[in-house]
């Protein structure tokens, strides 16, 4: 008989080097304010409503900066408002379809979502649940794929979570994983020291797609001026269209080439 085909190893979380290099987040937050006049110059908005989701342990401070570009590009954004995210994909359902369903009622379009970290997961959970009231989804080092184990925050998540991810559902980790009903866009960096970014890449398809920052931090991604473009570019497609990201622009140098993960 053959022997059987050899299984993939797990992924680990980054390296403690990696880790200790998120402090690098400070530069790139000072970077961005100082190219705001650049960054003014990414593609307007329709004024459609974009729902912005922090990461775990965060809260909608760590947004801010995000929200605020967007508003002045002329998007309705909105915080998640739900204070310090303490975790739970399955306790925080609920909430956040309401959440949801409030916006989209207030404004009469559909939403789209932007997810830091956890926070992607989220949105990426919406998506899925109430595909009839999410535009597209947008995820920044969100740990969705393959193993959701591998990241540096697993044991915060579980301890303040009280959801353990070694119990979660075959069927609900293939759904995040796969497919979304919506156009989608992952954004991360091979320098994340929080997730590994392996677990932040998803199946491209005609309306799904991944963007490499390059050198960014887990921390800086939602201050990272080539990932606010980034967002920007992908916002202002128009609704029911997907065309893919042009790795061009002021910040041409910051992104990768499309490749296969390894």
């Amino acid at each position: 008989m053959p022997d059987p085909a050899p299984s993939t190893p797990p992924l680990r979380p980054p390296s403690l080097g990696l880790l200790l290099a998120e402090a690098r987040s400070l530069l790139e937050l000072n970077a961005s304010l100082l190219l705001a006049p650049l960054l003014m110059q990414a593609p307007k908005g329709d004024g459609h409503p974009v729902l912005v989701l922090p990461g775990l342990l965060a809260s909608d401070l760590s947004t801010a900066l995000l929200r605020r570009f967007l508003k002045h590009l002329g998007y309705h954004s909105f915080a998640w408002g739900l204070g310090r995210n303490i975790g739970g994909v399955y306790g925080m359902r609920a909430k956040l379809d309401e959440r949801l369903r409030r916006i989209h009622d207030l404004t009469g379009r559909k939403v789209s979502l932007v997810g830091w970290s956890l926070g992607g997961v989220y949105a990426r959970d919406l998506a899925l649940h109430r595909p009839e009231l999410v535009r597209n989804v947008i995820t920044l080092g969100s740990p969705f794929a393959r193993d959701l184990t591998a990241t540096n925050g697993r044991w915060v998540y579980e301890r303040l979570s009280g959801e353990s991810l070694d119990n979660v559902a075959a069927a609900d980790l293939q759904a995040l994983a796969g497919a979304l009903p919506v156009p989608t866009t992952s954004i991360y960096s091979r320098g994340d020291g929080i997730v590994n970014w392996r677990t932040s890449v998803l199946q491209p398809s005609a309306t799904a797609e991944n963007i490499e920052v390059c050198l960014a931090s887990h921390i800086g991604l939602t201050v990272n001026a080539a990932v606010l473009w980034a967002v920007a570019d992908r916002l202002a497609q128009p609704e029911g269209t997907f065309r893919p990201f042009e790795r061009g622009g002021p910040f041409a140098i910051a992104y990768a080439r499309p490749q296969p993960a390894k």
